[in-house]
C-alpha cells in the first residue's frame, strides 16, 4: 500500500467514524424513548442497564466526545427512578458528575440538553443533607440551555416545570407554550411528540394552578429512604 492510498484510507475511516457517532447517538435516544414510554415498569431496569452498556461502549470508541457521556447520564438518572432511596441517590450523583464532565468537554452538548438535564437534577433531588438539590443552580442551568437553544422542546418544558413547581404558574405557561410550538426533529419525532404531549398537560395544570406531580413523586422516593 503506497502512502497516498494509506492517507486516503485514514481519511475514509475517520469519516465513517464521524458518520457513525450521530447515528449511534440517535439510536440510543430512540431506544431510551421506547423504554421510557412503552416498556412496563418491571422490564425497564434491565432494559436501561443494557442500553447503558451501549452508551459506555460508545464513550470508549469516542473518548473525546461529550454526547455518549450525556446519554450515560440520562440513562442512569432515569434508571434511578426505579431504584431504592440510597441507590437512587448514588445514581443521581453519578449522573450529575457525568453531565458536568460532558459540559466541560462541550458546553453545547446535545444542543443544550446537558444543561437541561443537570438543571432538572438540581431541582428534583432533595437539598443537603440528603442530596445536592439547589433551585438557584437549577435555574442557572435552564437559562444556560435556553441561551443555546431558545426554542428547544426540553429546555422550555423543564424550565416551565421548574417554575410551576415553584408556584409560578403564569411564568411557566409561556415556556410550556413555546415547547408545544417548537419544531419536531425528524430523527427524534417520537420522543419529541411525547414531550409535547406532556407540555400540553403541564400547560393545563399551570392554567389550573396545579403543581406538577413529577417532583413530588421523585422527592417521596428519597424522603421515604431518609425515614428508614
Amino acid at each position: 500500500m503506497n502512502i497516498t492510498t494509506f492517507v486516503a484510507f485514514l481519511i475514509l475511516s475517520f469519516q465513517c467514524l464521524a458518520d457513525e457517532l450521530p447515528s449511534s447517538v440517535n439510536a440510543i435516544e430512540n431506544e431510551w424513548a421506547s423504554i421510557y414510554y412503552n416498556f412496563p415498569k418491571d422490564k425497564q431496569e434491565i432494559a436501561y442497564s443494557d442500553l447503558l452498556k451501549k452508551a459506555e461502549s460508545l464513550s470508549t470508541q469516542f473518548p473525546n466526545n461529550s454526547e455518549p457521556l450525556f446519554w450515560q447520564a440520562v440513562i442512569i438518572a432515569t434508571k434511578a427512578e426505579l431504584q431504592e432511596g440510597f441507590s437512587a441517590l448514588k445514581s443521581v450523583h453519578k449522573s450529575k458528575d457525568l453531565l458536568i464532565e460532558a459540559i466541560k468537554l462541550n458546553p453545547k452538548t446535545a444542543n443544550g440538553s446537558a444543561y437541561v438535564t443537570l438543571g432538572t437534577l438540581y431541582y428534583m433531588v432533595p437539598q443537603w443533607p440528603i442530596g445536592f438539590g439547589d433551585n438557584e443552580k437549577a435555574e442557572q442551568m435552564f437559562i444556560a440551555a435556553l441561551k443555546i437553544n431558545p426554542t428547544g422542546i426540553d429546555a422550555n418544558y423543564f424550565y416551565g416545570d421548574f417554575l410551576l413547581s415553584n408556584n409560578k404558574p403564569k411564568e411557566a405557561q409561556r415556556f410550556f407554550e413555546i415547547a408545544i410550538k417548537s419544531p419536531t426533529r425528524k430523527e427524534q419525532s417520537y420522543a419529541d411528540e411525547q414531550l409535547k404531549a406532556e407540555a400540553k398537560l403541564a400547560l393545563s395544570h399551570a392554567k389550573d394552578r396545579k403543581l406538577n406531580a413529577i417532583k413530588s413523586a421523585f422527592l417521596s422516593l428519597f424522603n421515604s429512604a431518609s425515614l428508614n
